[in-house]
This record gives C-alpha cells, structure tokens and sequence, in this order.
C-alpha cells in the first residue's frame, strides 16, 4: 500500500468562523448551489453533520450521476478543523482522507490548510489524474471563498 500527500495553504481576509460555516457546517446545502455544473446535492444520510455522519455527494458525470460516500471523522468548531473519509471507494483506493485547518490570523482573516491523503490498494500506482479529489476540494474552498467575498452578509 503506498500513502501520497498534498497539502495546499492558503491565506484569506475571510475570518475562520464565517468561512468554516460556510465551508464545512453548511457544505450540504451551499457547495451545490456554487458548483451546479458539477454536484446535483449532498444528502447527510446519517446522523446530524457532526463526527460520525455519513454524506452522499451525487456528482454530475457527463450524463450520468455518480455518488460518493464521505464520512465525517473530526469536526471541531472552537478549532475549526475538520477530516473526513471517503468511503466505498472500490477502485485502487483504500481510503482518500481530507483534513482541513482554519487559523484566525492577526489582521481578522484566515490561514487555511487543507490536506489530502491518498493510500492505495496494494501496489496500485498513483497517477496525476487520480489527485480528483483533491482538485475538487480546492474549488470547494476557492468557490466558497469567493462567495463570502461577493457576499460579506452570508454566514456572518
């Protein structure tokens, strides 16, 4: 089994707390208004968004509809971090975690950490395109980001 990590950094003049709402607390409800062309909904199927809940994200996939598991293992609003699982992950992968970290900084924005970490089956290789998932998350936080920008009310 090999293990491949990204982590990508990044500092934001949005505060941690309204960014962390938006962001994780409200994903369910504001990522597939942000990202129409490519997620139809998240469900939480299981439990009540906090660790232990289950989500199911239908992506739109050319003209097909493909679902994904994420399981929520860490959420923690007084730190603002959170780490989730995807599940069900049938291909080459054993498991893909993504953890996320919002650090207020000094001047009331933020300093924002998401990582993803990939184990693999086996000794299945790890190629560029499989980092999906990680890329999707990116335009998750760029979206989000951007929106709180354009709208300085939302998740006040």
């Amino acid at each position: 089994m090999g293990v491949f990590s990204f982590t990508n950094e990044y500092v934001s003049t949005v505060p941690s707390a309204r960014l962390f709402k938006a962001l994780i607390l409200d994903s369910h409800n504001l990522i597939p208004k942000l990202m129409t062309q490519a997620i139809k909904s998240i469900d939480i199927i299981q439990g009540n968004g906090g660790a232990g809940t289950i989500k199911q994200i239908n992506i739109i996939s050319g003209s097909r509809l493909i679902s994904i598991k994420d399981r929520v293992d860490e959420l923690n609003e007084e730190t603002f971090t959170y780490k989730c699982s995807m599940m069900d992950r049938k291909e080459k992968f054993e498991s893909i975690v993504h953890v996320v970290k919002l650090e207020p900084t000094p001047e009331g924005g933020s300093k924002n950490m998401i990582m993803t970490t990939y184990n693999t089956k086996g000794d299945a290789e790890f190629k560029e395109q499989d980092k999906a998932s990680n890329k999707s998350v990116l335009e998750m936080y760029k979206l989000t980001e951007a929106y709180l920008l354009q709208n300085p009310d939302a998740y006040a």
